[in-house]
């Protein structure tokens, strides 16, 4: 019987962490046994640090490691999921960590012998209701990269819906689809629509769940093109640097409001406090959080377009390195 797999795409800080997070809860839930796929573009993979906690007898987590040129990554996938085959998962479930092309994704799960152990399970959309529901302007990069997340997708699940007005879901869906008519793609959502979910994340019921595991995907046609270039997305890493929570936050609301910084999109950060537990921070234009978490490791990530290296390095100090397909 083939393994399902399941492709996590998200935008902007939109929550696709923690929606993994209660994904996997109920995938467990139901005796499967189930693999998280850290599909790694940077150079340090958080997300798969943060979700050490939900390894058990039914579930492991694996890594594509990142750092190299799209052939030699699109070669390490293929080979980490050969080497999954074998291993008696019922559900494998893919969290990419940077831009990702999700025609790579099916184009892989096609190849031999991948094709003898798995099939498409659902194509995730996270979409965030608050940030796409503002006035809050988008690059013609990123709508593109909003656009191609969008277009396959089996299910398109609204975030941080409890922090949004209706008009706001509404404006969101409407961004969503104009991105996607730039891109010459025929898909449309609607409010009404099946392939839509947009409730606060803490209501979801088991069939909410079995909705996303069964939602399958489309194919739509889209016109693509290439965004990174020499000042595309990019991310800077600031490591062992022992900030105060306070510090994170008010240097982080400080950067995204100064223009000179460039076109910072997110800004998240870990912070062990002085009784030693830890914290996630997550900041956008929008909003700054604070997530008790139960590892970490003391690193702030600035994300964004055409990122003024010595202006953001005023705040943090000297980063440790700077990555292009920066983690969104």
């Amino acid at each position: 019987m083939a393994i399902k797999i399941d492709l996590i795409t998200g935008f902007l800080g939109s929550g696709k962490t923690t929606f993994l997070r209660k994904y996997i809860e109920h995938l467990k839930a139901q005796g499967l046994n189930a693999c998280i796929l850290e599909n790694d573009y940077g150079a340090v993979n958080v997300d798969m640090m943060l979700l050490s906690d939900l390894v058990d007898d039914k579930c492991d987590i694996e890594m594509v490691a990142g750092g190299c040129d799209y052939d030699c990554h699109k070669r390490r996938f293929k080979s980490k999921l050969i080497s999954m085959g074998m291993l008696g998962y019922d559900r494998v479930v893919i969290e990419p960590s940077g831009i990702f092309d999700v025609d790579e994704f099916f184009d892989t799960l096609h190849e031999e012998p991948i094709d003898r152990w798995y099939e498409c399970g659902s194509v995730i959309c996270i979409a965030d209701a608050v940030m796409l529901g503002s006035d809050t302007p988008l690059s013609e990069d990123s709508e593109y990269v909003l656009a191609t997340e969008a277009a396959d997708a089996g299910i398109l699940l609204f975030s941080k819906v409890q922090n949004a007005s209706e008009s706001a879901v509404e404006k969101s869906i409407e961004r969503i689809n104009d991105a996607l008519s730039k891109v010459d793609c025929k898909r449309r959502f609607s409010v009404d629509g099946n392939d839509i979910i947009s409730k606060d994340w803490s209501t979801l019921t088991d069939q909410d769940f079995e909705a996303i595991s069964n939602a399958g995907f489309q194919t739509f046609d889209f016109v693509k093109r290439q965004i990174m270039d020499s000042n595309g997305y990019k991310s800077l890493y600031f490591m062992n640097k022992n900030f105060s929570i306070d510090e994170v936050k008010d240097k982080a609301r400080l950067i995204l409001s100064d223009a000179d910084c460039g076109k910072v999109i997110r800004i998240k950060g870990f912070v062990e406090s002085e009784d030693s537990s830890w914290h996630e921070i997550n900041a956008t234009k929008n909003d700054v959080t604070v997530e008790t978490i139960p590892a970490g490791q003391r690193v702030v990530i600035v994300i964004g377009e055409e990122l003024n290296k010595e202006r953001i390095a005023s705040y943090y100090g000297k980063p440790a390195d700077v990555h292009a397909d920066a983690t969104l």
